[in-house]
């Protein structure tokens, strides 16, 4: 029976449309990876290269798509903003986290970014201790849009050895965010995701996962130890915890990808109908990177082991889900300064600021300059007396976490000076006790009142939404707060250069030295998967590394 040719044209614009949309749906992965090495310096892939095994780092260098001038355009470089802008694709004045941790004006306490009394942790065995959840976020993430296409068929994991490195990249609406107790390293999580932990993590802490890594020896490859996980004590002789003993090491990286391994397992991530989402932030560059600084042999070490995990978890990967069915992205969340003491021997001008004792020292210097400011303290609370400068003293700036300055509102109250007064106030004498170049306060930063430069745009990006009254200090470069070791949150280069590396079908493999962004990952996931973009992003498609078909 011959088919009339103007069904047969139709029927034929059917089956091309057809096949058009299937396959871009097909196109898409069964599951995303995004793995965050946690101060993880965008140098160390050069400069570690030669030594590099095959199906490691390589892998995205030499089979994916890797930008090697990637910036964080801000200067709050710390692990939580840092984490919510790689997954919101926003900066702190966009999704509202600044640090992580802040002063909060009416608890009169500190308060992480992540804690939430509302819920409780979940650990096996059971736990008293606060819960956690993703409610200070201000914008959603790229793992929240992909749940809201696929009407929450999509699952969003995120898992880290800290709090915040897990629940923020999970996003509102993540399947669950997993991290550690430090004491004794069990998995846990919170009652905000969850009524009970899934029986699968029980019967995994019940296996004794964190007795193979205790009372080990990390070698170098020659041989060499360079620490060790046996019983240890601090400086108060108290004894050290998983977390502190383990997590400095690259056993705390198998650690995590045990578990990460467990959960693509259990939770059978890939093998749905929808693209799955997990988000896996190791810590343990950043334990030690405090420690020893940027040049260090063991930050070598760590580097080239991590080489060889990474190797072993895509072989994993392959196994399980097929690499043609994955997409992987590598980044980090800040960087670090180089070690004072190094970067002198050289005549680099780093110097160490006494952070300890600079609220100390702000605060004695008001109290002179305002002497009708009597009693002690209004801000702190009886159990935050270790927080008190001194029992006479009022505490004008509450607390600080480096560099920012929090002021206590009630002094300033009580003095009848407003914030922007307040902040001026404070924000100057920062300036001369810390030797700073500049001080940006919060007003100036939310009226947008910045000098009309790189820097300037930088900490406007750095506003953050919480905190109450404020003053961000301006570090010199190479200066750092710590006593001994190193630390980041700066502008500068060595704070906000890392990774951003790309794996998969669309991605054209090259080294692409165009300048990008953390926020461009976020930009250029939400146009693969054809999916809503967050509510805050303002990053660009990296366009130059795609292969243009669908």
């Amino acid at each position: 029976m011959r088919v009339p040719a103007r069904l047969l044209a139709l029927s034929l614009i059917c089956f091309l449309l057809t096949s058009a949309f299937g396959s871009a749906y097909q196109n898409r992965p069964k599951l995303i990876v995004v793995i965050i090495i946690d101060q993880f310096r965008g140098d160390y892939l050069e400069r570690y290269y030669d030594r590099f095994g095959e199906g490691g780092f390589r892998l995205l260098m030499d089979h994916g798509a890797n930008f090697t001038d990637c910036h964080y355009d801000y200067a709050n470089t710390h692990t939580a903003p840092g984490h919510a802008t790689l997954f919101t694709g926003a900066y702190s004045d966009g999704h509202g986290i600044g640090g992580n941790e802040w002063w909060d004006l009416a608890l009169h306490k500190v308060v992480t970014s992540v804690e939430d009394s509302r819920y409780q942790t979940l650990k096996p065995g059971g736990s008293n201790e606060t819960g956690v959840s993703p409610h200070n976020l201000l914008a959603d993430t790229i793992g929240d849009e992909l749940r809201l296409a696929t009407a929450g068929k999509s699952r969003v994991f995120g898992i880290s050895l800290k709090d915040r490195a897990a629940v923020l990249p999970a996003g509102y609406s993540g399947n669950a965010a997993y991290w550690i107790d430090h004491e004794d390293g069990a998995w846990i999580s919170s009652s905000y995701y969850m009524k009970s932990l899934p029986p699968w993590l029980v019967a995994f802490e019940a296996s004794g996962p964190t007795k193979k890594y205790l009372n080990q020896e990390w070698k170098g490859l020659d041989g060499s130890v360079l620490d060790s996980t046996a019983p240890a004590t601090n400086a108060a002789g108290q004894p050290l915890g998983f977390y502190d003993l383990v997590g400095k090491t690259p056993f705390a990286n198998d650690y995590e990808f045990d578990f990460a391994k467990e959960l693509i397992r259990q939770e059978k991530l890939g093998n749905g109908s929808t693209t799955d989402f997990l988000s896996i932030s190791l810590s343990a560059n950043d334990l030690l990177g405090h420690r020893v600084g940027p040049g260090s042999p063991k930050m070598a070490a760590m580097a080239l082991a991590l080489d060889r995990q990474l190797a072993d978890f895509f072989a994993f990967l392959k196994q399980q889900v097929g690499l043609e069915n994955v997409w992987i992205a590598l980044s980090a969340d800040h960087g670090i300064a180089p070690l004072v003491e190094s970067a002198q021997t050289m005549h680099v001008p780093a110097a160490r600021l006494n952070s300890a004792s600079m609220a100390q020292q702000i605060n004695l210097k008001l109290a002179e300059q305002f002497p009708q400011m009597t009693g002690g303290p209004r801000c702190l609370r009886p159990e935050d007396a270790r927080l008190s400068h001194r029992e006479s003293t009022p505490d004008f700036v509450a607390w600080m976490s480096w560099p920012i300055a929090y002021l206590c509102k009630d002094d300033f109250d009580a003095l009848k000076i407003d914030e922007a007064q307040a902040e001026q106030i404070v924000g100057k004498v920062f300036k001369q006790v810390g030797s700073l170049p500049a001080f940006y306060t919060r007003t100036q930063l939310t009226e947008g009142e910045v000098p009309q430069t790189s820097y300037g745009k930088q900490y406007l990006h750095s506003r953050a939404e919480y905190g109450g009254w404020y003053v961000l200090g301006e570090l010199p470069p190479f200066a750092v707060g710590n006593a001994t070791g190193t630390d980041h949150s700066t502008p500068y280069s060595y704070d906000t250069h890392v990774p951003l590396a790309f794996y998969g079908s669309p991605f054209k493999p090259g080294t692409y030295r165009s300048p990008a962004e953390p926020v461009d990952m976020v930009a250029t996931f939400r146009t693969l998967l054809g999916i809503v973009r967050p509510t805050h992003p303002i990053g660009r498609v990296l366009t130059e590394a795609l292969t243009g078909s669908r």
